[in-house]
Parts: C-alpha cells; structure tokens; sequence
C-alpha cells in the first residue's frame, strides 16, 4: 500500500493527469444523461482469476473527484480472486462513477494483470534461493504502479530508476572503453556504499568485471551452458543476476544456475491485463 506522503506528491499527480487525459474539458456522454447528481451504486466484478492489485489506486480515481465517494471492498491487494467474485461496492454520486469508472478500471486491470503474472513466475521460483526482479522497462508515468504491482505478485524491485544504482551494461562500457575502466570510473564517482553491478555478454567480460572488483555480475542472453561456466568462474566472488529474454516458459532452465537474481522485463511490459468491470448501475 502507498503511505501518505507517496499518494499526494507522487501518485495523486499521476491519476489527475489520467483524468485529464479522458476528460478534457466535460464527460458529454454523462452530462447529457445524468444532468444533475443522483446517488447511485455499482458492483466491482472480477471476470477472470487472478491477483487483484490497484484497489487503493482505484479508490483514489474517484476520491480525487469527489470526496463523498463511500467504498465496501471484499478483497484486499495480493488476494487470489476468481471468476464472478464481487471485489466491491462503490456508491456515491452517479456522475462520478460514470466520469471515473475507464480511468479507475485501467489502473486496477494492469496492476492486478501485472501481479498476477509475477505471482506465476515467483512460484516457479519457490524454495530457491533466487530472488525474481522487475526491470525499468515500464509504462511511461507508471512505473511507480507497476512495480508495486510486482511487489504484490510476489517478485523484487531492481533499481527504481536511474539515480537508485550503478548499472553498468554494454553501451555504458563501450563509453568508457571497457568493462575494467568503466568499473574503476564509477568506484571513483559514484558513493562507496552504492554497489557496482556490470552487465556481461562472454566469459571474457565476465573474468574482466571480476578482476575489476564488481559487486554483481549480470549475465545476458548467455546460453545456458556459458552461464554455467560464468558461475564457476565467479565462484562466490560476487553476486549474480541472470537477464535477458527471461519469460515464465524460461525460468524452470534457469533454476539449476544457482545464481542470485533473475530479472524480467516481461513482469511489466508483457503482462496481459486481468480482466474486471464495473456491473449493475443503479439508483439508490
């Protein structure tokens, strides 16, 4: 759940500027049948299973068009819900319910479809040491959603954006003219207590980053048997991310590794939505 603080200078923002992107100047379609308020209620519907997420975020949409909005919800955030479940009740003026309910409703079905991805591909991953991470390959203005999405599913947050971590991959080398001079700059810029991970595509750049003194070796899109030699040769003498194409149909080859982390970028940008509606309008 987002605290207060992080709702008013960082979320509120983003859901009025969502609002605004639907409502421009009126909800004609609205004023032309509701043209003064009525008190109404509306049922939340899961239509498919899954793990519901966003239940704050949706709650918000409509508080930050009328304060008087009154919520009964079934579910909690992380929760398994399935097929016909009533997740809640919403009741409050019609106009709003009307006005909100496409910009509540996208907020709600990514995250929960996002959480609920995540969800089947940490389970994959259950009694390993491994560690699932999400990436920056987010939603433009939605990251801060989608990664708590992923929290919720059961996965990790990599770094949030790029002033969290130093994250050498292969055109920060290239700039620098190499994986043991990109290292050194950066133990000589960035703070000490920021560790130093480097992003590796051979063996050869895997012996580099370990001579050089990284914190975390990623290894990406290897072959399996490559990032197997790359474990024998890092030893334990840093720690080890797999990335790099890494799906859900991937990840029951990858266990056998017995790395660190692995990260996916389809945690977020290829997770279907799970499907949800808002059902039954009527006047109360």
């Amino acid at each position: 759940m987002f605290d207060p603080v992080t709702m008013k200078l960082n979320v509120d923002p983003l859901i009025l500027s969502a609002l605004r992107e639907d409502i421009t100047s009126e909800d004609v379609t609205t004023n032309s049948v509701m043209p003064a308020a009525a008190k109404g209620e509306v049922d939340l519907i899961c239509k498919q299973d899954g793990i519901i997420c966003g239940l704050q975020v949706f709650r918000r949409v409509f508080e930050l068009m009328d304060d008087k909005m009154e919520f009964q919800f079934y579910c909690q955030d992380g929760d398994e819900v399935k097929k016909g479940q009533l997740a809640a009740k919403i009741t409050g003026d019609i106009r709003t319910l009307l006005c909100g309910e496409r910009t509540a409703l996208n907020y709600l079905q990514r995250m929960s479809g996002i959480a609920t991805y995540t969800h089947s591909v940490a389970a994959l991953l259950a009694g390993t040491k491994i560690k699932l991470l999400d990436t920056r390959k987010t939603t433009p203005n939605n990251r801060i959603f989608e990664k708590y999405a992923v929290r919720t599913g059961g996965g990790n947050n990599h770094r949030y954006n790029l002033t969290d971590g130093v994250l050498l991959k292969d055109n920060h080398i290239g700039a620098a003219g190499g994986v043991r001079e990109a290292v050194r700059m950066a133990k000589e810029y960035a703070p000490f207590v920021r560790k130093i991970e480097v992003e590796v595509e051979n063996l050869e750049m895997v012996k580099e980053a370990l001579e050089a003194g990284a914190d975390i070796i990623m290894l990406d899109n290897m072959t399996h048997e490559e990032m197997k030699e790359a474990t024998a040769l890092i030893n334990g003498k840093a720690e080890i991310e797999i990335s790099g194409n890494v799906t859900l149909e991937k990840i029951p080859g990858l266990i056998d590794l017995g790395v660190d982390y692995v990260s996916s970028g389809a945690l977020t940008h290829s997770a279907p939505i799970m499907d949800l509606s808002l059902k039954n309008l009527h006047r109360i």
